[in-house]
């Protein structure tokens, strides 16, 4: 595969600000140049000829002024502060180019050489790199666009490296009339070693010249790639040697006390609302305490499915050999932690499930442990949490690649590490194994696709998965010896990137076969590699980025994401941007960061970095913004923006409701710009777009902060028009009256049918262990003995243990079973001393499980008779509306959350696949009026606890006879599948309805669409 480069505005855009600051200079051939020697006072018999070309000088005609003029109205028009005066004159001109990591700022400065080549016949630059690693992706940049900028301009750049040892390159470099590109770390004319010394001395085989008076003879261009890193004292001072007619800085960070004449910006804002990088989502994992437990926990997610939600949980499980193990598994609500286990004694403290959240995300114990998604509970070690950001990692990428699989879009993910050897060992042999962050991706990756329920039912790309073995779908990019055995990186005392040539050329020869997505040819999709290695490569199908290392204050945020923000390309090498997908490029470029802190941590850190970034850009929307604004209208034509206009535009935004009394940029800016909506001033219509630029240079950190993966992205909001429609108002009327409850059941007969069900029923797990034993048989090939199949079982036996309850905890049994039935303590105690004895001694083998069990089975009981004796009477009290509003509703769009028409709210947030499939067909049903799921604050009493119904449903009038209520969708319509509980619920909204609506409305449970149809229809 090739990437295949496309012609963009923003870098064009750039290129043509840095040639017209020089408009007025002509076309000039490069200048003749002649060298008399340096042994010329010496001899004039051993005088040296060298012959070579230069850039030709600025011609006096384009004096200062005339320069500070076309710079002043290139910074105007592209809303950056005017110039006072050429600043840094007295060392050469020098412009300052501002571009955000991944928008290709090496691909705009190779751009503008040939610009400033076409325009003037300049031909001689230099570009200076603070590492080798930012030299291999420059010289790799120019490989790849080479027949790209060919095609465009009929010629091409002759590039190289700078080497002390290679000193013929530098006469090329002079000699050659074409254009020529000198590449030099700055290490090289900056260090005190031998090899940086050389190219201030008069070399023999360089025919006693100095390498640097051959360079700066030729007048080039400078172009300084990061500077911030470059131009040290001692740096600035070397730079003077090579003479440069024009410095060029390019950077995503400059210091403020080195930014000279600002011609171009495109910093992380504008990049980021040009869509011109992807969004960043961050994954945080929080460590937090526990209540009277220090056991490990770790929610990964929320399962949502068409019964009841569960949840994926690791916890520490006992494993045959008597030691713990960290496993993962699916649970839901009733399941015991200690039972799964086997027996842990660190989960015996009322680690039952009791509920699990799929709105909110979260799980709860019934000992009051409440635990989020991506949190982590109890006592965790360093090499736990690489385990769950590589786990986290995992599920991202399969996530994320499910997504794009069928757009052709291959998906990579990036691991930084600090020791190769956590990656891979050597024997005494050198043969390689694998280290223990590769033995833990291996582990995890088998699990989660062995375990991993979306990936169901996608052929294709389940074929895909298949395809590709779990150790060659990961690879590790460092430093090799001369036996090609991986090594840690080489980084000086005070440096953060390596300067290892072997690592940086086997990423930069890769790069483009990482992108194929055939898995024949390409099967790594997991890229392991040094923290040093991070800056200098990077590859735009990067979508994941997880650092497996103790996070170090002098790595910025930014910089750990930098190597993800290119936009990425599908198979055929063709960049996925605006131009391709439109509005939808920020659901296709979305890297994930899986950080080794909170959400807000890494948020807090990047935040700050972002706004140390922009920080020159204006805060807030005032008239001033506007005033002596270039500008063009729609045929080209350049305006300069007055007071009375900027007054003007100032005050329709106000009207308009775009920002706020002190000039922040309100919600309703974002939205009708996202729909293309903006009302602007009359008196700027003209210029519209131009006008909407200069609003969007405002720093408005909302506009940027970086989505938690974890987080509910959507808050519902009610729809006015629908919640004061006739038909809502008519279905509100008939079903917000509230009710009150009587059961009139005899006691002691509750009690007795209670004692015998536990009698019959109640019956608690005892741990045991399984003993299997086999023998090795006849090996028929190397395959069997590989797989396993020479072993044959021959008997297996259970070998029952007996764990008691921990007698440092105190069990209130009496308490918590009237707490979880409602029955009178006398009723409890004359129940549990009727039990059988067998019955009740199974408390002290496992008293949380014992208390959850027979608390449900006395429920059971009590359901029955609540069935057969309770009665609703009407209240004169009624729900308000307010309950649609307070408290707010949140959830997450693509994953419990989806948008809607005919809803009450903008959005629906589903419990489950099958609320899901239903309310997308109430949404599209032409009969449909409005419909609502109902929020939790509208309730219905019953004696096992309040009841939150689904949906209230109204048709269109004449549609249908009656305005129907539905209680619930429910997965199954067995009756055998509906606990006693849950059906005594739904019985008692039966009664409640009959009470208070006559006949008006129909509640009823279904489990599809079609089956409310059904009983509609009747």
């Amino acid at each position: 595969m090739r990437i295949q480069y496309k012609h963009q505005k923003f870098q064009a855009d750039a290129a043509r600000a840095v040639v017209e600051v020089f408009t007025g200079q002509p076309y000039l051939t490069p200048t003749y140049m002649m060298d008399r020697g340096i042994n010329y006072q010496q001899s004039l018999t051993d005088d040296i000829d060298f012959t070579g070309w230069s850039n030709q000088k600025i011609v006096p005609e384009l004096n200062d002024q005339l320069i500070l003029d076309n710079l002043q109205k290139i910074q105007r028009a592209n809303q950056i502060t005017p110039s006072k005066k050429l600043e840094g004159r007295s060392e050469g001109f020098n412009l300052t180019i501002e571009m955000e990591t991944g928008v290709g700022k090496t691909y705009t400065y190779i751009k503008t050489m040939y610009e400033l080549n076409r325009a003037y016949g300049w031909s001689k630059f230099i570009i200076v790199v603070p590492s080798i690693a930012i030299r291999e992706g420059v010289y790799k940049s120019f490989e790849m666009t080479q027949e790209h900028f060919a095609e465009e301009y009929g010629k091409k750049i002759r590039f190289f490296i700078y080497n002390s040892k290679q000193l013929a390159e530098i006469d090329r470099f002079a000699s050659d009339g074409s254009i020529n590109v000198m590449i030099i770390n700055s290490q090289a004319f900056n260090a005190k070693g031998k090899d940086a010394r050389r190219i201030y001395m008069k070399l023999d085989e360089f025919r006693s010249r100095r390498p640097i008076d051959i360079i700066a003879k030729t007048n080039p261009i400078m172009i300084i790639d990061e500077p911030q890193s470059v131009e040290g004292k001692q740096t600035k001072k070397n730079l003077k040697q090579f003479n440069p007619m024009l410095t060029l800085r390019y950077s995503a960070t400059h210091k403020s006390d080195s930014v000279y004449n600002m011609v171009y910006r495109l910093d992380a804002l504008e990049a980021y609302n040009k869509r011109l990088v992807k969004k960043i989502v961050v994954k945080g994992i929080s460590e937090t305490g526990s209540t009277a437990t220090d056991s490990y926990l770790y929610l990964e997610s929320i399962n949502l499915s068409k019964g009841d939600p569960t949840a994926t949980l690791q916890f520490e499980m006992k494993m045959a050999s008597g030691q713990a193990k960290k496993k993962s598994k699916i649970v839901k609500e009733g399941d015991n932690l200690y039972n799964y286990s086997n027996g842990l004694e660190e989960y015996k403290n009322g680690f039952v499930v009791s509920h699990i959240d799929g709105r909110d995300d979260f799980v709860e114990f019934i000992n009051g442990i409440k635990i989020y998604a991506g949190d982590v509970v109890g006592a965790v070690d360093e090499d736990q949490l690489r385990r769950i950001q590589i786990r986290e990692t995992i599920l991202s990428h399969l996530q994320r690649e499910r997504q794009l699989f069928y757009k052709g879009i291959k998906v990579l993910s990036l691991f930084f590490i600090d020791e190769v050897e956590n990656y891979r060992k050597y024997d005494a042999a050198n043969y390689p194994m694998n280290g223990k962050y590769a033995t833990m991706f291996e582990e995890e990756y088998e699990d989660i696709l062995n375990n991993w329920q979306l990936i169901l039912g996608e052929d294709d790309y389940l074929q895909y998965l298949k395809a590709i073995p779990v150790e060659k779908t990961h690879a590790g990019y460092f430093s090799v010896d001369g036996k090609g055995k991986m090594i840690n990186s080489k980084v000086g005392r005070k440096e953060t990137t390596s300067d290892d040539v072997s690592a940086y050329e086997l990423i930069m020869k890769n790069k483009e076969l990482l992108l194929e997505r055939d898995p024949k040819k390409s099967p790594v999709r997991f890229i392991f590699s040094h923290s040093a290695l991070r800056e200098g490569w990077d590859n735009p199908n990067v979508f994941q980025i997880c650092t497996l290392k103790q996070s170090n204050s002098d790595v910025r945020k930014r910089q750990e994401i930098g190597r993800g923000l290119r936009l990425c390309v599908n198979q055929y090498g063709e960049r996925m941007d605006i131009n391709a997908l439109g509005n939808d490029v920020h659901n296709v470029n979305v890297l994930t960061v899986i950080a080794s802190e909170s959400y807000d941590s890494f948020v807090k850190g990047l935040q700050t970095e972002m706004a140390e970034a922009v920080a020159d850009r204006p805060k807030k929307v005032t008239q001033e913004l506007f005033i002596n604004h270039v500008v063009k209208d729609d045929k080209g034509n350049e305006f300069v923006i007055t007071r009375d206009v900027a007054s003007a535009i100032h005050f329709d935004l106000i009207v308009n409701g775009y920002i706020n009394k002190i000039g922040e940029l309100t919600d309703k800016y974002y939205e009708d710009k996202a729909n293309g909506e903006i009302k602007i001033a009359e008196e700027a219509k003209d210029f519209s777009v131009d006008v909407i630029g200069i609003i969007d240079s405002i720093y408005d950190s909302k506009a940027m902060l970086p989505e938690n993966a974890r987080s509910n992205n959507v808050e519902l909001q009610v729809d006015d028009e629908k919640l004061n429609s006739k038909e809502f108002k008519a279905l509100w009327s008939k079903i917000n009256a509230k009710s009150v409850y009587v059961v009139d059941f005899d006691t002691d007969e509750l009690i007795k049918k209670s004692i015998a069900c536990l009698d019959s029923k109640l019956r608690v797990a005892k741990i045991y262990f399984k003993v299997e034993t086999g023998v090795m048989d006849t090996i028929k090939s190397k395959e069997d003995l590989v797989a396993g199949a020479s072993f044959v079982k021959e008997e297996s036996g259970n070998y029952r243990v007996s764990v008691a309850a921990n007698p440092n905890v105190k069990y209130d049994l009496i308490g918590k079973l009237v707490d979880e039935t409602g029955l009178t303590r006398k009723a409890i105690i004359t129940i549990l001393q009727g039990i059988q004895p067998f019955v009740f001694d199974q408390f002290k083998d496992n008293p949380e499980e014992f208390i959850t069990k027979a608390a449900q089975l006395i429920n059971d009981q009590k359901a029955t008779a609540i069935i057969e004796h309770i009665t609703y009477n009407v209240l004169d009290e009624r729900y308000g509306t307010d309950i649609f509003t307070d408290p707010s509703i949140k959830g997450k769009l693509g994953v419990n959350a989806m948008k809607a028409q005919k809803h009450l709210y903008d959005h629906i947030v589903y419990d489950s696949t099958n609320e899901r499939d239903f309310a997308t067909d109430l949404d599209t049903n032409m009969d449909v009026a409005v419909y609502v799921k109902l929020p939790k604050g509208f309730y219905i009493s019953t004696p096992v606890g309040h009841y939150n119904p689904d949906w209230a449903i109204a048709f269109h009038e004449g549609s249908m006879k009656h305005i129907y209520f539905v209680a619930e969708t429910k997965g199954s319509m067995n009756s055998m599948q509906l606990r006693l509980i849950e059906e005594s619920k739904i019985h008692c909204a039966r009664e409640h309805f009959k009470s208070i609506s006559n006949g008006n409305v129909v509640y009823d449970v279904v489990d599809s669409y079609t089956s409310l149809m059904e009983k509609v229809m009747k």
